[in-house]
């Protein structure tokens, strides 16, 4: 097993964040005494099912809803399937519309239900990441023989921390007779989130994002709905979810819930200062930067140097120290461009060289001002040697404000 070493900085934490102690803490007792099954009616039973009650509310409560519309899943990606086959699933014959900026783990479970039936259509963004509600309205104005029953529209992206007006775009949808869904896995902690205030049908939000154990996420539901459920089996979950409970990842979640709600203010001003101060000197060094003209999450900044790959900064500075991602985690494998970036008209050269940098404000996970600059200083030396090493000719230097 490869160990980091615990000097390095870790910028990447729109991918994972790391587990807070008191989530720790708290899940503990359901890691190492005798568990019960939370479907079981005796003692050992009760207790668990009373902690996995009470995370449900956390959950509930940290982001406007009702306790009976949380149901618990192993990670966002499984919820934004289910999302996606549970609400269509009990519409057939019927459209699906997302944004051309989604996670894969929408946008694929999207197409794979092609297979079943159901028509497909992608609204666009601006050159600002923001999605182009004209074209939106266009395309639920022009319903066919297939109905459009599902629109889901992520509520912040994970490349570049892009805000969208979900609320609107709910509005919009719903006056189309559509379910709205959001996947506001990069929201949770980072903005206020308000189920109720949003309103859409049904909102994804996940663990691992807010200093939770990974292996946990949930599904939020308007009670309204008729949803299919995602798996079959003992009917837990209110019979959507079947399947026997991650007790200490559930309880875990439900406390990262709390801290999210009670340190939103410490962490938004934290990560705010980091940002600021990391794209000053960005900026200084030439760097492209990526939907900094509208209303970003604070911790999150998304650049690139033109005729620079991206995945060749990042392993130059992963050996510097410094871990920081070229897009999202979950497709880092691929050597094709961000196809956020793509989506906003960037050009591919320019979006195969895109850096993210996600800051952390936990209690003992906190990125700090000098390790900006020692990335600043790392970042401008690295940059230094690659034009070297191509005879790449750009400028590390000057007071550029290139933007894209």
């Amino acid at each position: 097993m490869i160990s980091p070493n615990m000097s390095n900085v870790y910028f990447d934490n729109n991918s994972t964040t790391a587990l807070d102690e008191r989530v720790l803490d708290a899940m503990l007792p359901f890691m190492t005494m005798q568990q019960g099954n939370a479907t079981s009616r005796h003692v050992y039973g009760r207790t668990v099912r009373d902690a996995v009650e009470q995370a449900r509310e956390q959950v509930a409560n940290a982001v406007g809803a009702y306790p009976s519309q949380v149901v618990f899943t192993a990670s966002g990606t499984e919820a934004n399937n289910f999302a996606i086959s549970g609400i269509a699933g009990n519409l057939p014959n019927s459209q699906i519309v997302v944004s051309s900026i989604e996670h894969p783990c929408v946008t694929r479970p999207t197409f794979a239900m092609q297979k079943l039936g159901y028509k497909t259509k992608i609204v666009g963004v601006d050159s600002n990441g923001l999605l182009d509600l004209v074209h939106l309205e266009s395309i639920l104005k022009n319903q066919d023989a297939n109905p459009t029953s599902l629109v889901s529209v992520m509520s912040v992206n994970n490349e570049t921390g892009v805000i969208q007006n979900i609320s609107k775009i709910a509005e919009i949808v719903k006056s189309y007779k559509a379910y709205m869904h959001t996947d506001a896995v990069q929201s949770l902690g980072k903005i206020p989130v308000d189920f109720a205030g949003l309103n859409v049908s049904a909102m994804t939000i996940s663990s691992h994002k807010i200093y939770g154990p990974q292996g946990a996420g949930a599904l939020i539901v308007d009670k309204r709905i008729d949803i299919a459920p995602l798996l079959h089996g003992g009917g837990q979950e209110k019979g959507l979810r079947s399947g026997t409970e991650n007790v200490a990842a559930i309880v875990g979640f439900g406390v990262a819930c709390d801290l999210s709600v009670s340190e939103l203010t410490r962490r938004f001003s934290a990560t705010n200062a980091l940002r600021d101060h990391l794209e000053k000197g960005l900026v200084q060094m030439g760097a492209v930067m990526f939907g900094n003209k509208a209303a970003r999450i604070t911790n999150t900044s998304f650049f690139a140097f033109p005729n620079i790959e991206g995945e060749t900064l990042v392993m130059a500075l992963d050996r510097k120290g410094f871990a920081v991602a070229s897009g999202s985690a979950c497709s880092s494998d691929s050597r094709e461009p961000s196809h956020v970036l793509l989506a906003m008209g960037i050009s591919p050269d320019v979006a195969r060289g895109a850096i993210r940098v996600s800051f952390g404000a936990n209690q003992k996970h906190t990125n700090t001002i000098e390790q900006v600059d020692q990335f600043l200083v790392t970042l401008k030396q690295e940059l230094q040697r690659l034009k070297q090493m191509t005879g790449v000719q750009f400028d590390t230097s000057a007071n550029n404000t290139k933007a894209a």
